[in-house]
């Protein structure tokens, strides 16, 4: 089907949010070694290594140095990275009001009651 991932590929940003979500579960700053191992995926040591470094550079993490490698401290949660991301889909257009309406149209019954609710709350 269009627009979907192929079997046993992540879609955009599943892996930074597994990624994630492991170091925010850590009660310290983890190896990229140790974030392999906790995400319990078959993934090569490099392409932590790397989702890592991206994730420094775009201020999701903090690296600190440990002897010849890194350690990293998630700098974000799971909820500020996704609302990152949808600010980010914005910005991408200049067509905010169609884009927003498309997406209310689009959100569950319980979501739009609860999106409403929140703006409701920033009104008062």
């Amino acid at each position: 089907m269009p627009g979907q991932d192929p079997p046993g590929r992540r879609g955009p940003g599943q892996l930074e949010s597994a990624v994630l979500g492991v170091l925010t579960a850590a009660d310290r700053p983890l190896t990229p070694g140790d974030v392999r191992d906790r995400l319990g995926d078959p993934l090569s040591y490099s392409t932590v290594v790397t989702t890592l470094t991206r994730m420094h550079d775009k201020d999701m993490v903090a690296r600190f140095r440990d002897g010849r490698s890194y350690r990293y401290a998630p700098l974000t949660d799971g909820p500020s990275l996704a609302a990152r991301r949808m600010g980010a889909l914005l910005d991408s257009t200049d067509d905010h009001a169609t884009v927003l309406r498309r997406f209310v149209d689009s959100l569950a019954p319980g979501d739009e009651e609860l999106l409403r609710r929140l703006l409701d709350e920033d009104d008062e």
